[in-house]
């Protein structure tokens, strides 16, 4: 990343606080819930609460996830959470609020469609464990 920002001269966003052995040798500006960058981009809340902000991309109707959400089988699927049914559900929901088209995510198969995200609110959480 470090090499994008020096070729460009760009700002880089990402989340404010890290863990001890994942920190960015690129300094990155704090990137929160309703915060629109330079390009466009809106960040969303997820009610989760771990800082990995989804990114509306209006121009291609499309909202980005680091984490939130994933595939499996084909499914896409929200990670579970503490807060799954006290703040992710209602966040997720008020995200159908936006035009979108598809959403992209990091874990899994990548690019879903708007039905795929309305099926994974309707559907149990995803955990690791089970």
């Amino acid at each position: 990343m470090s090499e994008i920002v020096e070729r460009y001269g760009v700002t880089a966003y990402g989340p404010w606080l890290y863990w001890r052995d994942d920190i960015p040798k690129t300094r990155l500006e704090p990137l929160e819930a309703g915060m629109e960058t330079p390009g466009g981009a809106v960040a969303l809340y997820d009610g989760r609460g771990r800082m990995e902000t989804p990114v509306w991309l209006p121009e291609q109707r499309t909202i980005v996830f680091a984490d939130g959400l994933t595939e499996r089988d084909g499914e896409l699927l929200v990670w579970g959470s503490r807060a799954h049914e006290t703040r992710a559900l209602p966040a997720l929901r008020a995200m159908l609020d936006l035009p979108f088209e598809r959403v992209i995510i990091s874990h899994g198969e990548p690019v879903h469609d708007r039905a795929a995200f309305e099926r994974a609110l309707e559907l149990p959480p995803f955990s690791e464990l089970e």
